[in-house]
């Protein structure tokens, strides 16, 4: 297996990022969701290195077959982590996909590291722009919605896990757009994050605040969400995108649940491939103010 070094934890030990390196081309790096790994992008990374691009995906700490450290669960050192994958590989002019969580990393790594090395970003089924409610965010989520989340995992993750899992991707009573092996699979990956991750990450994609940060953004950007996502409404965050990256491209799937990435792999695969394939046309010239 391959790692990359993010540092050292409190006690001196080396945090060791999981990662997977495939294909040669444009530098696409993919950013997992809570509560998974880098494996959940089975589907891009069966596909995106097969049109001109070298895909990498790497899974944050405490998840996966990453390190499972005690701290670090916060969005500075997410994205400090982000920036040790792309200087230890050395790319340049990359494309970043963030799915879910894995959005706010590309955020804050945005503005705290100033783009370096990043010439294209997608969000996809995204936290940004900022998913609690405050006064001066009325439509957010309320703190106890959180709350119970961290409840939930801490009385039976594996419960919790089982039925987050099914909302994830809209599967209902009459509503199964996943097989259950799917679910099984997804399961797996959660279940051997740690538990301290899995509850403290929460807190992060929930309070962490990235409208400023999203406001630096000057590179392509493309933003999509399902219109049937129960987990990261669209309302609250694809469709508030623009507010904060005018630029920005919105696609909407309609009736897509939070897990597009399985539920609609096809149509995602060709928009990321469409996104990636014309703006790396410009060549450097598009991610000259990322540097």
């Amino acid at each position: 297996m391959s790692y990359i070094t993010a540092g050292k934890d409190a006690n001196g030990h080396d945090v060791k990022l999981h990662y997977t390196d495939q294909g040669q081309g444009n530098p696409v790096v993919l950013i997992h969701g809570w509560p998974a790994s880098y494996e959940m992008w089975e589907y891009q990374l069966a596909e995106l290195p097969k049109h001109g691009n070298r895909v990498i995906a790497y899974t944050r700490r405490g998840f996966g077959q990453s390190s499972k450290t005690w701290e670090g669960h916060d969005y500075d050192t997410l994205a400090d982590d982000l920036k040790a994958v792309l200087d230890e590989l050395d790319l340049q002019d990359v494309t970043l996909v963030g799915f879910s969580m894995g959005g706010g990393e590309i955020a804050r790594y945005m503005s705290r590291h100033g783009g370096a090395r990043v010439g294209r970003v997608a969000f996809v089924s995204a936290v940004t722009p900022f998913l609690l409610q405050t006064d001066d965010n009325p439509d957010g989520a309320p703190k106890k919605v959180f709350d119970e989340m961290v409840e939930g995992i801490r009385k039976d993750r594996f419960d919790f896990l089982a039925t987050f899992g099914k909302k994830f991707y809209g599967v209902g009573v009459i509503s199964h757009p996943v097989s259950q092996a799917t679910l099984d699979w997804m399961q797996a990956l959660c279940q051997i994050a740690s538990p301290r991750a899995t509850e403290q990450d929460v807190y992060a994609f929930a309070a962490t605040d990235f409208r400023q940060d999203l406001q630096g953004i000057k590179v392509p950007t493309l933003v999509i969400h399902g219109t049937s996502d129960d987990t990261v409404p669209h309302k609250v965050s694809g469709q508030r995108m623009t507010q904060y990256v005018p630029h920005a491209q919105y696609i909407e799937y309609d009736g897509a649940p939070h897990g597009l990435f399985v539920t609609e792999k096809d149509r995602l695969n060709k928009d990321l491939l469409n996104f990636i394939g014309v703006q790396a046309a410009a060549g450097t010239a598009s991610s000259a103010s990322a540097f």
